[in-house]
């Protein structure tokens, strides 16, 4: 096997000068450096990466910890950081909840994390974080010299949800919530009812798990409830699809019968029937953003810069009466 010792020898230099070339280290000549290259392409040597690494305590690995893979939301998200990378010295390792998660955090084979997996405890992450091991956290608001938060402006979104209900003349509304444990449903769910309180409405809640077959079910719960509302606020539109599904088999009209709002703007939300109105974001940005403060931190010590990511309403056809359409997506 080809050492860097060989390749010092053919080159004429001292293995620390080889050593400062392959590394791309240390004050050496351009003529030098040009010998030493030469040298290793002819001894076809390429440098012991593990070793290095173990020197250096660097993996040049990014780790991103989500909770699935399923769905355009996480898709997004990752193409966002994946188009960041390509332009990096760094590599992309992805793990979905499981088993796996705790042993490449604790063993340190990722230099940083992204982290959107609601399963890793808090905990964790605040023993994990550290000036060696930097987090960019996107599902909850965690405070630390090492962690960053950038969270989705939930609230904005929401905001203009309601209104546009309110203002569409909705006064009997309710809410299809997601997963209990998420911060994006909790910080949505008590912004609308604010909102509501705020109007005098009380708000019937309505419990999913941002499943489809969850805003279904919810559908029929409400039906059973026998007092249907003019409107429903979905936390995600994979539940407002599961829910109009539900309607359309009970021969309720949307929105004529009943206003349908989601969140996220997936794909699919502007292809159902009718169009879902939701609140949108650009996911892809959220992921540039996340991984660039990430590789800020790690390559230059930038200090972490704590931000929401914006959202805004989308008018689509299922919450729209009276022809009072704006044109907020071209569909």
């Amino acid at each position: 096997m080809t050492t860097i010792r060989d390749v010092a020898n053919r080159a004429g230099v001292s293995v620390t000068t080889a050593s400062y070339v392959l590394n791309n280290t240390g004050k050496i000549s351009v003529a030098t450096r040009e010998r030493v290259m030469q040298a290793a392409a002819e001894l076809n040597y390429h440098p012991n990466a593990f070793a290095r690494n173990l020197k250096y305590r660097k993996t040049q690995n990014i780790g991103v910890f989500i909770s699935r893979f399923g769905g355009s939301f996480y898709e997004d998200i990752l193409e966002g950081i994946h188009s960041v990378i390509l332009n990096t010295s760094y590599e992309l390792l992805v793990c979905p909840e499981s088993r796996s998660t705790r042993r490449i955090l604790f063993h340190r084979q990722v230099d940083g994390a992204i982290v959107f997996d609601s399963k890793l405890a808090t905990e964790a992450v605040h023993k994990l974080a550290s000036s060696q091991f930097p987090i960019v956290i996107l599902d909850r608001p965690l405070q630390g010299e090492y962690i960053v938060p950038l969270l989705l402006d939930n609230p904005q979104g929401v905001r203009e949800a309601f209104n546009h209900l309110y203002g569409q003349g909705n006064r009997k509304m309710c809410y299809v919530a997601g997963a209990s444990d998420s911060f994006d449903n909790t910080e949505r769910m008590e912004t609308f009812l604010d909102l509501a309180k705020d109007h005098g409405l009380k708000i019937p809640i309505y419990q999913g798990n941002f499943t489809e077959r969850s805003g279904y079910e919810a559908g029929q719960a409400i039906w059973e409830a026998e007092e249907l509302p003019d409107a429903v606020f979905c936390a995600n539109d994979q539940m407002a699809i599961g829910f109009i599904d539900a309607a359309k088999e009970r021969g309720l009209r949307i929105p004529e019968d009943i206003a349908v709002v989601g969140f996220d703007d997936i794909p699919l939300a502007r292809y159902v029937k009718p169009p879902l109105s939701t609140v949108g974001t650009s996911r892809f940005e959220w992921g540039k953003l996340a991984v660039h403060q990430l590789i800020d931190f790690l390559e230059q010590g930038t200090p972490f810069r704590e931000q929401r990511i914006p959202t805004h309403f989308i008018q689509r056809l299922s919450s729209t009466r009276n022809g009072n359409l704006i044109d907020s997506d071209g569909v």
